[in-house]
């Protein structure tokens, strides 16, 4: 059996697990909801309205300095802003130089490191597989953007394929032909694993 899970549900399940920590057990072994649960709530929810509120304005600013589209993100660590970047792909002539990719690539500059388990990133909207695969990789712990694929698709980012995400086909619209190497080639290349394994240590 497959199992999906789409962002909004990631989202939730997230939202559940910051619930899950104000969860304990009292001295007689009962279960207690902490009283404080709706202020944490609300805290988190302030916290994310500041951070979300910087995404946007980012987006905005790329668009004024002509950088790129309207797309903003913000790297956080321990509620500090670590990153806030926008969308870089006109500035840079680099269709890889989205806001989310390049903030999280001057986040990684910044601390020095490759694992970024410790922060999370605010987007002004859903990311694109691509922004997606950059922030699972980078081991980010906590994503959250603002407006739905759907609102960039409406005025022409028709190639916007959020289908990898969403488990479905209806914005797909890549002509890729994906294929492997023939015979020795892929021999070759996947020697290179076996060969390096001593050398280069991931983490």
């Amino acid at each position: 059996m497959h199992c999906r899970i789409h962002v909004e549900d990631l989202l939730s399940l997230i939202l559940y697990c910051d619930f899950c920590v104000s969860v304990g057990k009292t001295l007689d072994g009962s279960i207690a909801v902490a009283s404080a649960f709706p202020a944490h709530q609300e805290a988190v929810l302030d916290k994310d309205h500041k951070f979300l509120s910087k995404a946007i304005e980012e987006a905005y600013h790329g668009v004024d300095c002509g950088d790129g589209g309207p797309f903003g993100a913000v790297v956080v660590c321990e509620n500090k802003v670590v990153a806030s970047c926008h969308n870089m792909v006109l500035n840079r002539t680099d269709p890889t130089a989205h806001a989310e990719v390049t903030a999280i690539r001057e986040a990684c500059k910044k601390l020095g490191k490759i694992e970024l388990s410790d922060c999370e990133i605010y987007a002004s909207c859903e990311p694109c597989p691509m922004c997606f695969g950059a922030i699972h990789l980078s081991r980010i712990k906590r994503l959250i953007y603002g407006a739905k694929a759907e609102a960039a698709i409406a005025i022409g980012f028709d190639d916007f394929i959020a289908d990898a995400l969403r488990g479905t086909g209806f914005y797909q619209k890549a002509s890729l032909e994906i294929k492997r190497a023939d015979g020795n080639g892929a021999v070759v290349a996947e020697q290179v694993f076996e060969k390096t394994k001593q050398k280069f240590q991931m983490y």
